[in-house]
């Protein structure tokens, strides 16, 4: 297995992912690294984090690295990645992360799976819509997001869900929360008011935009006191 090393994290890439645009990523120290540097900004020790979207470990070995591999819980649906996520955190010495199995979703999915597509590379995986069918589609757990805020109480929350991340904000998020940092896809919304739509639902929550944690189609916000906006 080849191994890279970014911010002093060890990165052991599957063979199914030699050669292709990832390690490319990796090789040139590109890697999640926007996720990765808003995290090391903002995050304290102690802090609990949930991260939406495990890939190969590296944010979530970033995040245990200053809150304590106890304080992570990190969610991955590809089932192809958990093994290498597992892997991952245990040579950089955080077994004690929370790796949990699952799609995140909105509260208005049903079922207790959701039908999910891993694609070649783990970064194209997706929901697949109703209606639609592919035949790399697998069914994995399904997560509400609600769920997952209220058992884990988050005070960070990282996601880089492929587009998944349009339905998790129809209503506002707990006060518990106090920073989120998102990866956009526009791409993948169905409407040009779906980052509108995330946008306002931050701001019901009382968190704003945080310039800090921002980076291109990296958005970063935060709780700010009553007072200070």
């Amino acid at each position: 297995m080849t191994v890279y090393t970014l911010k002093g994290v060890e990165i052991g890439l599957p063979e199914f992912l030699v050669g292709t645009a990832i390690e490319d990523k990796i090789r040139a120290g590109e890697y999640e690294s926007k996720e990765s540097d808003a995290a090391l900004k903002r995050l304290r020790k102690g802090w609990k984090v949930l991260e939406l979207g495990a890939g190969l470990g590296f944010v979530s070995s970033v995040c245990a690295s200053v809150v304590g591999a106890e304080n992570v819980i990190s969610v991955e649906a590809n089932p192809q990645m958990l093994d290498p996520v597992r892997a991952n955190l245990e040579r950089n010495g955080f077994g004690g992360v929370t790796l949990l199995h699952g799609a995140v979703v909105g509260d208005d999915h049903e079922e207790e799976t959701v039908r999910f597509r891993a694609g070649k590379l783990f970064w194209g995986g997706s929901i697949v819509e109703e209606g639609k069918s592919h035949d790399d589609m697998v069914e994995v757990p399904a997560l509400p997001m609600s769920h997952l805020l209220a058992i884990y109480e988050p005070k960070f929350v990282m996601m880089d869900i492929e587009g998944a991340e349009a339905h998790l904000f129809e209503r506002p998020w707990p006060r518990c929360v106090k920073h989120v940092v998102m990866e956009i896809h526009p791409s993948r919304y169905e409407s040009k008011q779906v980052i509108r739509k995330m946008v306002d639902c931050m701001s019901k929550s009382g968190l704003t935009y945080d310039p800090v944690m921002s980076n291109g189609r990296t958005l970063g916000f935060m709780r700010v006191a009553k007072g200070r906006r």
